[in-house]
């Protein structure tokens, strides 16, 4: 919607994970070289584990692009509330495994032909399970018996377990005790300092081939590190919105006054929720600009135009107090109908009075 207005390849901020918009922040590089570090010893678990929105998704995609297909045979499932038995269907469909009409023990043979058939070919499995804090204690240990699967000293699979923070509460659990034995490393992915937080700003920004337009000054970024919590997916959530909140009022510069009435707007919308900041000072949003007549599209002088008008004006009546950036966008609108509306009527009297 802005990317035009502001001279932009694409939408620098999408909440999706995008691994072409990888940021090696400390903590994001540490997470990788745990995982390439688990890919070369080729057996055993690792645990990453970090906040919603932390990154986590992002850097498993990145870590597939890595990953040589001569030699490893990816795939990943994202766990629900899943039993026992389901998991290990969903292992099997994602390796290509038939699972129609086979009891547990059929899975588990077939599932190990499987894995024999890519050693003796030179490769071996790696299972991905991403949201592992939803897993129940026996989807764990069908997890660990997995593991078990081996061609003399080799492993035929390998898992790579991902997760919010109460997944490392679960392993701590004494029914996981021999999975946690089996754990070659663990690394928890936190959230980024504010050096990083503008960093990831600017980064996302210029891989949509961003020019200073918008311009941020430089005191908006701490106000975004902190309403967002250095948590990436918030940082893009509220860089988003003021991105939009400055094309809707037709700016090219954000600041931290911006930042912080933005945010209260989306505190407001999510009835109190994470993305909080409660300003010092009276916050203004986004000061509507002025578009010349000039660039305007003449509208008809009619009744029903009169009629739309009045409407529109009783609606900014009941929004005053209701979302900044949808009253700006109506009280533009007005605007260029009222000015539509002038135009046209005078040039219905000077033709009267021709």
């Amino acid at each position: 919607m802005y990317e035009r207005f502001f001279g932009l390849s694409a939408k620098p901020f999408q909440l999706n994970p995008d691994p072409d918009f990888f940021f090696g922040s400390k903590g994001h590089r540490r997470a990788m070289a745990y995982l390439e570090y688990g890919l070369h010893q080729g057996e055993g678990f690792i645990v990453i584990t970090g906040e919603v929105g932390a990154g986590k998704t992002t850097l498993l995609r990145g870590l597939l692009r890595r990953i040589p297909g001569d030699t490893v045979v990816p795939g990943q499932i994202v766990s629900t509330q899943v039993d026992s038995d389901d998991l290990l269907r969903l292992v099997a469909a994602t390796f290509g495994v038939p699972i129609e009409g086979a009891d547990k023990s059929t899975l588990l043979v077939r599932l190990q032909s499987h894995f024999e058939g890519l050693h003796a070919d030179g490769r071996r499995a790696l299972l991905i399970v991403d949201e592992a804090q939803n897993l129940s204690p026996r989807a764990v240990e069908e997890l660990r018996m997995l593991s078990n699967f081996q061609d003399g000293t080799r492993s035929l699979v390998q898992s790579f377990l991902v997760g919010q923070p109460e997944f490392r509460g679960i392993l701590q659990r004494p029914e996981m005790r021999q999975l946690k034995q089996r754990v070659t490393a663990s690394y928890h992915l936190g959230p980024l300092d504010a050096d990083e937080t503008q960093r990831y700003i600017e980064h996302r920004l210029g891989h949509v081939g961003w020019r200073q337009d918008p311009a941020f000054d430089a005191d908006a970024f701490a106000p975004i590190h902190q309403a967002a919590e250095g948590i990436p997916r918030r940082i893009n959530a509220v860089c988003d919105r003021l991105l939009l909140a400055a094309f809707l009022s037709e700016r090219h510069a954000i600041t931290a006054a911006d930042v912080a009435a933005v945010v209260e707007e989306m505190d407001g919308e999510m009835g109190g929720g994470r993305v909080t900041l409660r300003p010092t000072a009276e916050v203004h949003p986004f000061p509507v600009a002025r578009t010349p007549v000039a660039e305007l599209t003449p509208v008809a002088a009619d009744a029903s135009v009169r009629e739309q008008i009045a409407r529109l004006e009783e609606r900014v009546a009941t929004l005053e107090t209701s979302n900044g950036m949808m009253l700006n966008l109506i009280k533009r609108m007005l605007r260029i109908l009222r000015t539509s509306g002038a135009a046209s009527d005078a040039g219905i009297e000077r033709s009267s009075n021709s």
